[in-house]
């Protein structure tokens, strides 16, 4: 697919903003991509939407299928009749700036409840019949998710590979009997699908109408502990009793010295081959219903992999193994045209992998934080080919802020390397750092890239403690929220204007 010149932000809708501690599909939903719109933003870049694990991992999920419900607006449950404005009256004291997970989905989980009983009570013809319908259309994953999703609050939250064994293996009589014993339960993950895939395709639609256009994101692995292993334990490499073989990560690299155990099961790659991938082609379909672009993350797996052994604690002794490379793109072209797809192609790449990029005419990712180290001139504005997508930093880099304003606890290069880097940018910008962030943004409009993402918290110039996520970390990630008063007219106008001066709005005559 050929991109335009275009611009956008990167932001997670669970960094929205809102009285119900965590980002959702409500007004202020809209009221963002109107700021994108009257910013010259074409382009909203989401992480990925899948059903979070623990409620808050984006790319440890429960399924690849089912989305991520606590983006539910309550609001919006209100103006459908499965709540009253008396439910939303008592809200606690959430944090503008920061997700308190277990308290945030304490509190939606019995607002969710309460709007399903009501949902069942209420049985209008028109919801009951595109309630049915979406059932229907969606079975070929919806049954198998909320039966997981079912299961898993039954046995207290295990993992499926610690459930009952006749469970693990999913044997007839077994799955029969505890689907008649949860049929309640499997009815309102179904429901909370229902009401997610409403809510998401009407803010979709209202993006599309305002010429947006959204990018999701596909994680190349899944969870070990997902509805997608457990309804499909012969695509990945696992043990008689469930537990992973082998395992995802990546190598020591720019973010973690021991590199990054990820746990995620490896696929059996010579299994899904034998059908054309149709897994693969069922997801990728199923995404770009949701979405109008795909970023791939860790595009280079697709040419070679980090195996790691899974009684193995972190990542240093695994080895790089070789994936299906051509052959599954070409398959997956088969299942969709011209797939829009962006190459998440950073960290160790070889030459293989730009490749196998290029033979698809896939995008890659320039990161401007990585340009200015020592044989980092790949990510210079200066080397750059147009079909690329630009960033200042990405949801796993410190924010541009933080960066330029070294702690050696942020960073596993030393301080000479560091202070270097910061020198020759400043060099390199023609810029004293007083707006490092807006020369950053500058930087990256200007250059040759077709697409050029910001980060939310770049755009507003926060600093470290609006990091969204430090690789190779279990904690305390994935909750920075904006406070929407930080965002002011000037800030709207600068993007514009940006946006005017290096091409990448259309600009209609008078």
């Amino acid at each position: 697919m050929k991109f335009n010149r275009a611009a956008g932000v990167l932001l997670h809708p669970t960094s929205l903003p809102g009285r119900f501690g965590i980002g959702d599909l409500g007004k202020e939903a809209y009221e963002f991509a109107d700021f994108l719109k009257d910013s010259g933003m074409t382009l909203w870049q989401i992480l990925p939407i899948g059903s979070p694990g623990n409620g808050e991992l984006p790319y440890q999920s429960y399924s690849v299928f089912g989305c991520n419900h606590y983006l539910i607006s309550p609001e919006k449950l209100v103006e459908k009749g499965y709540l009253i404005s008396e439910d939303l009256s008592d809200i606690p004291d959430f944090s503008e700036t920061q997700i308190d997970f277990g308290k945030t989905l304490e509190f939606k989980d019995k607002l969710f409840r309460k709007a399903f009983q009501n949902f069942l009570v209420k049985k209008e013809c028109t919801v009951s019949d595109s309630y049915n319908d979406f059932c229907d259309v969606n079975k070929w994953w919806l049954n198998d998710y909320a039966f997981f999703m079912a299961l898993k609050e039954n046995f207290g939250g295990k993992p499926w590979y610690e459930w009952p064994k006749e469970l693990v293996h999913r044997e007839q009589n077994a799955m029969h009997e505890w689907g008649t014993k949860l049929c309640g339960e499997i009815a309102y993950h179904k429901f909370l699908q229902f009401e997610f895939f409403q809510e998401w395709n009407a803010l979709k639609n209202y993006c599309n109408i305002n010429e947006i256009k959204i990018i999701g994101d596909i994680p190349i692995f899944v969870s070990h502990d997902s509805a997608d292993v457990w309804s499909n334990p012969e695509l990945f490499h696992l043990d008689g009793n469930g537990n992973a073989t082998v395992v995802a990560g990546v190598p020591p690299d720019y973010f973690s010295a021991t590199g990054q155990r990820w746990g995620n099961p490896l696929y059996r790659w010579d299994i899904m081959e034998k059908d054309g991938y149709n897994w693969w082609g069922l997801r990728f379909k199923l995404l770009l219903k949701l979405v109008d672009i795909i970023r791939i993350d860790h595009f280079r797996g697709f040419v070679a992999y980090w195996e790691i052994p899974a009684n193995e604690d972190t990542a240093v002794n695994g080895n790089w193994v070789k994936g299906p490379g051509d052959k599954f793109f070409s398959a997956l072209c088969t299942k969709i045209v011209d797939p829009p797809i962006i190459a998440e192609d950073l960290g160790l790449i070889t030459p293989g992998v730009r490749a196998l990029r290029n033979n698809f005419n896939f995008p890659g990712m320039k990161v401007l934080q990585f340009a200015f180290y020592d044989g980092a001139n790949e990510y210079l504005p200066h080397n750059y080919e147009k079909n690329c997508v630009v960033y200042t930093g990405t949801h796993d880099n410190n924010t541009t802020l933080g960066w330029f304003n070294f702690k050696e606890s942020d960073s596993t290069q030393n301080s000479e390397s560091e202070m270097k880097a910061r020198k020759f940018c400043l060099e390199y910008l023609n810029s004293d750092g007083k707006e490092i962030h807006w020369d950053l943004i500058r930087l990256a409009f200007s250059s040759v890239a077709d697409s050029a993402i910001v980060p939310m918290q770049d755009i507003l110039g926060l600093g470290s403690d609006a990091r969204m996520n430090i690789p190779g970390t279990a904690h305390d990630n994935w909750r920075w929220r904006y406070n929407k008063k930080l965002i002011t007219k000037q800030i709207s106008e600068r993007l514009l204007k940006y946006a005017k001066v290096f091409e990448r709005i259309k600009i209609l005559e008078d």
